[in-house]
């Protein structure tokens, strides 16, 4: 009896998590399905910039995943990885041992590029609530800022692609200092490689740029766009405001007590620098069906794919991968290897429909893209205190799930038809 072929998913975070779920399903049983991760604890990443001022505690959104993968008779292990070998479709793990593959789903998630600017990030002066760790060091930050407030500055670097936690932390911090009744000792300012406020790194949704403009306004937070960090020292960074042509028009000493700056991404180094797999930035090349061109067993979603941006822009600024986008690319990528198992050709595209709930503490916005790249179909954004409640609902909904071993729950699937929002094209 000949051996089931092999699908490896690397990397457990929102995308792989639940792909190998949905994977798992998809092939009933015709192939071994093997999880690779750096880590048994899977952390809802949205929920971080509430472990940053401490509405909740870090394991109050972390799942330990090895019983629940154990339950779903999939394979895991928290080794990581150290290389791939593309050429031979093998992927060596970082205790020198080595997992050979038919299929390999790629979602490994970025690498966080705080070394690219000097001073920057949780080594150096600012803080981060890119990964749970770094929410709970940025939450033991504030802790000792609120004892000695200052001057804040929260934003997003040149080249960084997601932009939404950075207006969801400056909101939020907001709130907090509002609460406890100190915000009028605290100056805010946002830097933003953005050419305009609501950007997002999709050209806006909706209306975004007057809402969020309204919203910082309101909440006297001063903006700086097309913004490029040059340096951070201990309590002050350095900013040049970039005019079209990439000149320098004008340059920023902000002074501040505390500072949460979203970085630029790029490819782990597992897969980075592979011909063909990736470009120059080390994210993976897909084509229509999750698929890389010059590797067809292999696929990828997530963070870690490569998107061009929306157009040209005075900063670098990267597109975002958003969570029902994510989870779009998960459901084309497992019906393409079960297609494959069938001898079948790929035919499954992901729509790459954005639906998002942006939280600031006592209101929030949602927008929704379909697609999320422009031109779209549908453009919509509004704001509400019902988006704080909802984002609260998805976060227990989501980690329920996770909890359960479950991808797509078939009333999830309904409501969302209902609402036209499909993860595959017609």
């Amino acid at each position: 009896m000949s051996e089931k072929p092999k699908i490896v998913v690397l990397g457990a975070g929102l995308g792989g998590t639940i792909a190998a779920y949905e994977i798992q399903d998809e092939v009933k049983g015709r192939a071994e399905v093997l999880m690779v991760s750096n880590t048994e604890t899977y952390s809802f990443i949205p929920s971080n910039p509430w472990v940053a001022v401490r509405w909740r505690k870090p394991e109050a959104i972390q799942v330990h995943l090895p019983p629940i993968f154990a339950k779903k008779k999939i394979g895991f292990t928290a080794v990581g990885a150290k290389r791939l070998h593309a050429d031979e479709k093998r992927l060596e793990l970082n205790d020198g041992t080595s997992v050979n593959y038919d299929y390999l789903v790629i979602a490994t998630g970025p690498e966080l590029a705080f070394d690219e600017i000097e001073g920057f990030g949780p080594e150096g002066h600012t803080v981060s609530v890119c990964d749970t760790g770094h929410a709970s060091l940025a939450a033991d930050a504030f802790d000792r800022f609120v004892e000695n407030p200052g001057p804040i500055v929260v934003g997003a670097v040149q080249g960084a692609s997601c932009y939404g936690p950075a207006y969801e932390f400056a909101l939020i911090l907001d709130t907090e200092l509002r609460r406890r009744k100190m915000r009028d000792k605290v100056p805010m300012t946002f830097v933003t490689a953005e050419p305009y406020i609501g950007h997002l790194g999709l050209d806006g949704v909706g209306d975004t740029k007057s809402l969020l403009e309204s919203k910082l306004r309101d909440r006297h937070i001063k903006w700086i766009t097309n913004a490029r960090v040059a340096k951070v020292e201990a309590g002050l960074m350095h900013v040049e405001e970039i005019a079209d042509g990439g000149a320098v028009a004008k340059t920023h000493e902000l002074p501040f007590g505390y500072s949460m700056m979203l970085p630029a991404f790029r490819g782990v180094a597992a897969v980075r620098d592979i011909p063909g797999l990736t470009n120059p930035r080390g994210f993976i090349l897909i084509d229509k069906h999750q698929r890389n061109p010059k590797y067809p067993e292999i696929f990828s979603l997530g963070v870690c794919v490569a998107i061009p941006p929306t157009g040209p822009t005075n900063v670098p600024v990267g597109v975002p991968k958003t969570g029902f986008m994510i989870e779009s690319m998960v459901t084309a990528t497992a019906h393409n290897i079960g297609a494959l198992l069938d001898g079948k050709a790929p035919t499954a595209e992901a729509t790459w429909n954005a639906v998002c709930l942006a939280d600031f503490g006592d209101g929030g916005i949602a927008f929704v893209a379909q697609p999320q790249i422009p031109p779209r179909n549908v453009n919509w954004a509004a704001g509400g205190k019902w988006v704080h409640l909802a984002k609260i609902g998805f976060e227990k909904y989501f980690l329920r799930k996770i909890r359960k071993g479950e991808s797509e729950p078939f009333y999830e699937k309904l409501a969302m038809q209902v609402m036209g929002i499909e993860k595959l094209r017609a």
